[in-house]
């Protein structure tokens, strides 16, 4: 209804004469009545599908380069220099040959062209992975780099839609304000639309890759029925094109994402590509594994033959000895509640509920796709632990419960949700801790580069009377991890040692002897604290992984 009360508008500038006109006249004008309201559409579409592809493209880039505030920046200043391009472009070809044909061959192209982008990209984010399992910022930048130039030749032309569509419509220059506000606000409707279209509703539903070719298929269907009304002789080729991005979508729908070897479970959520894989150990059977996005870190772990070892040899089994940073003597029953936030497919809800017993566990994950994978091939169904699909700031601002320790492994290399990591987040973790209670997050580092350790470490101190640090074996590799840990009553160090020497569960001496032959230290506080006003942990990030591409 908004677009034909809008079309009303652009037909203010027919002359004052029109109803005296003969008969045939009348239904010429009743066609450009018709065809200025597909022009109205076209617009409309056309932003849509701008928005969407923007929204779109983040997520395709998200799993391979995270989503930080420089990765948004890029993608939004190219998106804003590709329409800049394309309305400079779009007025002089507008001027130059005012035809409608031209306007849909445009938007035909440009449909073609968002169809082929999860096909040629995937390739060139393919080869992005190893960049980012090396730290090789030459391959990471070069593939960031040719995926963008992906997106210009399409958004450009979108870009030229506006500028294209005010010059077919406009008549008389006295209404070229109105036929001008009237063209922007249809493609800012559509633009709102194609805003919330892919995030609420396309992706969580059928994924990345048939986002894309559904706004291909849209923006097609539109082009070539404007085609059709100008009587284009060039309408059959354009339309051809039906069957390839139809079969395309056939072929996307059925086929999976990657073919990584050992893949028993694959799908794309809100948040995530996720992928469970298994691979057999000779000595103890097979394991399971969560990868998220592409495969860059492994979020949980679970043998299903050995269900009464659950422990990995990973970071997840040093979140057991957490609690005993506390003044001695500390004993295992004295841990009788534990939040996780970042609980992935629940190694650390399982480890700690066959040590500590059915203790009362929140588990708190953002993906509730995570969570339906934890519970389908994870066995993530102890009765003791309670699901979450919730963010961990948001569960704690609306939980008044507390606990003994509280684990936080949001961890998504190569970085850490940047509101996870300031001053008034570790206020409210300690606002939810007994008063002998225990906080431990998982940072990344390497062998050299303790600076992402370092600010969380000072961040926790600015809440925190003691902080410590707990490597973990990293067997030789120059990256690693490390567990920074405070205590909410004054302690020291020699307590760790301490209460380890006492603990009576064979699972938990096992980890015990382990992390006494680790290096563990207190930290010794900086200066930059994080806030929620400015936490650049990006940025902290970035500089760790060029220090570490560059030998320093």
């Amino acid at each position: 209804m908004l677009l034909i009360y809008l079309s009303t508008y652009l037909l203010d500038d027919l002359p004052e004469n029109v109803y005296t006109l003969k008969p045939c006249a009348i239904i010429r004008i009743n066609l450009l009545q018709i065809n200025k309201f597909y022009l109205l559409l076209t617009v409309f579409i056309s932003g849509m599908t701008t928005l969407g592809v923007e929204l779109s493209a983040s997520r395709l880039l998200d799993p391979f380069f995270g989503n930080s505030l420089v990765i948004w920046a890029t993608i939004i200043g190219l998106m804003l220099l590709y329409l800049t391009v394309g309305y400079f472009i779009g007025g002089r070809w507008a001027d130059r040959d005012p035809r409608p044909i031209t306007l849909f061959q445009i938007t035909a192209v440009a449909a073609v062209l968002i169809g082929l982008i999860p096909f040629v990209s995937a390739p060139i984010l393919g080869w992005s992975v190893s960049g980012f399992a090396n730290y090789n910022v030459g391959i990471l930048g070069s593939s960031f780099v040719a995926v963008l130039i992906i997106f210009s030749l399409p958004i450009t032309l979108l870009g030229m839609v506006s500028p294209f569509a005010i010059r077919l419509a406009l008549q008389d220059v006295k209404q070229g304000g109105q036929t001008a506000g009237s063209i922007y606000a249809v493609s800012t409707l559509g633009s709102l639309l194609g805003t919330f279209l892919p995030v609420l509703f396309l992706i969580p539903t059928i994924g990345t890759r048939l986002t894309f070719l559904t706004f291909a298929v849209i923006l097609l269907t539109v082009s070539v029925i404007g085609l059709l009304l100008t009587r284009s002789k060039r309408t059959l080729p354009y339309a051809s094109l039906f069957v390839i991005l139809g079969g395309a979508m056939l072929w996307v729908g059925n086929a999976p994402i990657k073919d990584t070897p050992g893949s028993i479970y694959e799908t794309e959520s809100s948040y995530n590509y996720i992928q469970v894989v298994e691979h057999e150990d000779g000595q103890f059977g097979t394991w399971r594994f969560l990868q998220l996005n592409e495969g860059q870190g492994i979020h949980s772990v679970y043998n299903p033959g050995f269900y009464d070892f659950p422990l990995t040899d990973g970071v997840w089994d040093y979140f057991l000895v957490v609690p005993y940073f506390n003044n001695p003597p500390y004993q295992q029953d004295e841990v009788e509640k534990l939040l996780i936030i970042g609980s992935a497919a629940g190694t650390i809800s399982k480890a700690y509920s066959h040590i500590y017993g059915p203790i009362e566990i929140d588990s708190v994950e953002i993906d509730p796709g995570i969570i339906e994978a934890g519970v389908k091939f994870f066995d993530m169904t102890e009765p003791n632990v309670r699901l979450h699909a919730q963010d961990g700031r948001y569960f704690l601002a609306n939980s008044n419960q507390t606990y003994d320790v509280i684990a936080v492994d949001a961890y998504r290399p190569p970085y850490i949700p940047f509101h996870l990591t300031t001053r008034e987040f570790f206020q409210e973790i300690h606002d939810h801790l007994e008063e002998d209670g225990v906080v431990a997050i998982n940072a990344g580092r390497t062998t050299t580069d303790y600076s992402l350790v370092d600010v969380l470490g000072t961040t926790m101190a600015s809440v925190f009377p003691n902080v410590y640090v707990l490597d973990i074996p990293d067997y030789g590799s120059a990256l690693g991890n490390s567990l920074v840990i405070a205590t909410k009553k004054p302690t020291q160090l020699e307590n760790f040692t301490t209460n380890l020497k006492e603990v009576e569960h064979p699972l938990l001496r096992v980890v015990a002897a382990r992390s006494l032959t680790s290096r563990i230290f207190p930290l010794i506080p900086g200066e930059v604290v994080f806030t929620d006003d400015h936490a650049p942990v990006e940025q902290v990030i970035h500089n760790l992984i060029v220090r570490y591409i560059t030998g320093g």
